[in-house]
């Protein structure tokens, strides 16, 4: 998990993103589309077009981490494009990496076994 400090905040880049873009191609988005600094240690969400994937891209201070991660089930719950980039709390990034809504909290669905 990545460790939040406090004063961080979490963006989220409304619509869908290309998911072949690698942490160089993402920190490039950031700083052009958003006009953010992507090594000022915030976080910065994307989701692909079918809402399965998501990547975290995090500068620590020391070197930039891409997170990402797959639901094998369901998709991730997203804003609108219309609403364009918005921030959420860490308590809602928290949330959201479960499958939960975020903006509503309650389990989306839970595997009941593996394979």
């Amino acid at each position: 998990m990545i460790p939040i400090s406090s004063g961080v905040r979490v963006w989220i880049a409304t619509g869908h993103t290309d998911m072949r873009r690698g942490m160089n191609s993402l920190a490039l988005l950031v700083q052009e589309a958003f006009t953010r600094d992507p090594h000022g240690g915030d976080l910065y969400v994307f989701r692909g077009r079918s809402g399965k994937l998501i990547k975290i891209l995090w500068h620590d201070g020391l070197g930039m981490s891409l997170y990402a991660k797959r639901l094998e089930r369901g998709r991730f719950l997203w804003p609108s494009p219309a609403d364009g980039v918005m921030t959420i709390t860490p308590a809602q990034l928290g949330y959201l990496l479960e499958g939960i809504d975020w903006r509503m909290p309650q389990h989306t669905w839970r595997p009941q076994a593996a394979g």
